[in-house]
């Protein structure tokens, strides 16, 4: 395999034209590179097969599996151990490195998946400070599997996973490098989508079988944070000033301050819809 990582990398797409060429280049460490294209209008099928990558079509029926468990099923990975990523996110050379250092753990399949932190743009500046995303990016598809909420109902998020993590019973690593999430779309774009990820929130939040599902799958810390009273006035005071976020300077500012108005979205629709069902 001249030196690549028996890993494949699957890459999940959808009109993802402007950065999709330079996300396939930075996985040419990978020996099994896989797009997943949700019909692309705009040549991204096109300019990933170009730039190396195989590409397989994806049309979502409605029903679960979707999008990254489907991948995981259905996509023709090489290799049972999979780095799961979008369009704009690509492992870090720390990450990689690291990746060829865990390769004995993997063969051993001592863990089903490992979490990975995210090293996130956001207004033209990665930040190094504040809130961190985490996410379970790095599974073995034989052991790990997505799960099966009730939302075919939610507003907001359709074909792909919302924000639940893969679950497996032989547990959870973690590695210390890093995937950087390099965002290409305009800074609207993020707004547009987490307006749509509120309504999914509130929606689950207002069916109790639902909300009590999804808690039963975060870990110690989603679960506290998801009952910590003020939550936007408290994810602003963790993220800019316990996580230091104010060293990444205004962008870490306008970070806090979106994200914290994204909870803000999420309290104002549930409380709408509980005023909707009374």
């Amino acid at each position: 395999m001249s030196g690549q990582l028996p890993i494949s990398a699957i890459v999940l797409t959808k009109d993802e034209a402007p950065g999709i060429v330079r996300c396939v280049e930075r996985l040419a460490d990978f020996d099994d590179v896989i797009v997943v294209d949700s019909l692309s209008t705009d040549g991204t099928p096109q300019l990933a097969e170009a730039a190396g990558a195989r590409v397989v079509d994806f049309v979502w029926n409605g029903a679960y599996p979707k999008k990254k468990q489907w991948s995981l099923d259905h996509a023709g990975a090489r290799h049972d151990w999979v780095l799961l990523l979008d369009a704009d996110e690509a492992p870090t050379a720390a990450l990689v490195t690291e990746l060829r250092t865990l390769l004995p753990e993997l063969r051993a399949r001592s863990r089903g998946a490992y979490d990975i932190r995210l090293r996130y743009k956001f207004a033209g500046r990665f930040l190094d400070h504040g809130h961190t995303v985490v996410k379970r990016s790095l599974v073995d598809r034989t052991a790990a599997r997505f799960p099966e909420i009730d939302d075919l109902d939610a507003p907001g998020i359709r074909e792909v996973e919302g924000h639940y993590q893969p679950q497996t019973e032989r547990g959870i690593g973690r590695v210390k490098g890093r995937i950087e999430h390099d965002d290409v779309d305009p800074i609207a774009s993020w707004f547009e989508r987490h307006n749509r990820y509120s309504g999914w929130e509130a929606h689950l939040r207002a069916r109790g079988d639902a909300r009590r599902e999804v808690a039963s799958r975060r870990s110690a810390k989603g679960r506290l944070f998801d009952r910590v009273p003020f939550k936007p006035l408290s994810f602003f005071a963790y993220s800019y000033l316990l996580k230091a976020g104010f060293l990444d300077g205004r962008a870490g500012f306008d970070y806090a301050v979106a994200l914290s108005t994204y909870y803000w979205q999420i309290g104002v629709k549930y409380r709408e819809l509980r005023r909707q069902e009374r």
